[in-house]
């Protein structure tokens, strides 16, 4: 009964955030009465007696304050400063300097469905400095977008590359990668060269190779037939003027956390922290330096301190309400059952593994979030992990990367609908562009997962 109870509130908190309801409020509300219930019925507790505040109607929202205060100032403070440093840069025009100087060399390349491939390459590459789907998204198609239409390709053609890039959320810096990192026990940058790097590597053939062959397939079966045309260059607009060499500021963190790390240099410690505040300070630096006006440099730093908020606001509270939704399961004994019905069946730990990238892919898809669903059950994994014997990356990773490559198939996720705005072509339409070549991402991932369970890596 408590599996039917919590498959229950799981589809009404699922059909809440895919009707717009804020997914904080929703996931929040959905934990609290997964944990009432289970306290009523008898199906556990929500905190134990030691942790318990002597009410259990209390320890609802005495959970709630240890997990914000645990998030704040760890795995919190790690994600505000990456994406208040991302909204400085954008601020400073450095993130459409690192766009433009990257998309120049596809230029030399004769052939349209070559570059379109390349731009989701490159795009993959410029999304280890920016983080945010759509953001790079919207860079991309105020850039590179035009070109590929001026190459001959399809709207809906150039649409689908642009709107996927970054269908891996793999940079050390990203949050889910911090997060799963963390959860899993491992280093962040260790978790990134060792799991994540190899997976994306392996994409950027198979990825890029299905971009390649569905766009120009779909092109043709449409009737659209491939012309180039001379692209007119856009006026250049006097706010976002930032000179070239500018590409290297969102690089910077990138470069301190790699360096000073495992990977090279051990003598010098470097956290995500510090060398988001070491690229402010030399982004503000070369600001002076070409402005020359205390000011206006100063007032643009305070995008940065603004950014601190807003990414408190709008991520932390998400993990925090993940969590607590994923600790009202808990509490109902829902992954318990979960996990002996799979024994029953004879689920094996990849089975199981299986099991949860399946429901990640069902959420994002129908709530258009790869972090709502991934944030609410990343909490779960090292439990399930635990129970079936398998090591929490392993089960980490390939949720982690199922929920923002499905996300990149949701009509309703932000990327997607961005894009298709921005290109002037329907949502529904662009995911049939984009479906076929993360099907292949998502085999990739599933298929380097195996390998890595089966080689003990």
């Amino acid at each position: 009964m408590g599996i039917v109870i919590s498959a229950l509130v799981t589809f009404w908190v699922g059909y809440l955030i895919y009707k717009k309801y804020k997914p904080q409020p929703v996931l929040f509300l959905g934990g609290m009465i997964l944990m009432y219930i289970a306290v009523v019925c008898g199906y556990g507790v929500i905190l134990p007696e030691k942790a318990s505040t002597g009410s259990w109607f209390f320890d609802a929202f005495e959970f709630m304050r240890k997990t914000m205060s645990s998030n704040a100032a760890g795995l919190g403070l790690n994600i505000m400063s990456v994406g208040a440093f991302a909204r400085y840069m954008d601020r400073i025009g450095a993130s459409r300097s690192l766009v433009r100087l990257t998309i120049k060399p596809l230029l030399a390349l004769k052939s349209p469905y070559l570059v379109l491939s390349g731009t989701w390459i490159v795009g993959m590459l410029i999304g280890l400095c920016i983080n945010s789907a759509s953001g790079l998204a919207m860079l991309l198609m105020v850039t590179m977008f035009p070109i590929l239409i001026g190459l001959g390709v399809s709207r809906l053609s150039a649409t689908a590359a642009v709107a996927s890039t970054l269908c891996f959320d793999w940079s050390p810096s990203d949050t889910g990668t911090i997060l799963s990192a963390t959860t899993a026990g491992v280093d962040p940058v260790l978790y990134w060269t060792n799991y994540q790097v190899p997976i994306v590597m392996v994409a950027f053939v198979v990825v890029g190779t299905l971009h390649y062959f569905t766009q120009k397939y779909m092109d043709k079966k449409m009737g659209h037939v491939v012309q180039p045309m001379e692209v007119e260059k856009a006026e250049e607009n006097p706010a976002d003027n930032a000179p070239l060499w500018y590409a290297i500021l969102p690089v910077i963190p990138l470069s301190l956390i790699l360096s000073f790390s495992s990977l090279w240099i051990t003598t010098i410690k470097m956290n995500i922290v510090m060398a988001m505040f070491i690229g402010l300070f030399i982004g503000a630096c070369c600001e002076f330096a070409r402005w020359r006006d205390g000011k206006k440099v100063f007032a643009d730093i305070q995008t940065f301190f603004d950014g601190l908020g807003m990414q408190m606001a709008n991520v932390i509270t998400l993990i925090i309400a993940g969590q607590t939704f994923a600790q009202g399961l808990l509490s109902m004994g829902t992954i318990d059952s979960l996990i002996e019905g799979s024994k029953t069946l004879g689920f094996g730990p990849m089975a199981m593994m299986l099991v949860m990238v399946s429901i990640i892919v069902f959420s994002s898809i129908v709530m258009g979030s790869g972090n709502a669903p991934f944030f609410a059950f990343a909490a779960l994994t090292p439990a399930v992990a635990a129970h079936t014997g398998l090591h929490p990356v392993l089960m980490l990773l390939p949720m982690h990367f199922a929920a923002s490559i499905a996300r990149t198939c949701s009509p309703i996720t932000a990327v997607i609908v961005v894009s298709s705005g921005m290109g002037n072509v329907s949502s529904f339409d662009l995911v049939k562009r984009t479906f076929i070549p993360m099907c292949g991402a998502l085999a990739v991932t599933l298929a380097m997962t195996f390998y890595y369970y089966y080689a003990g890596v």
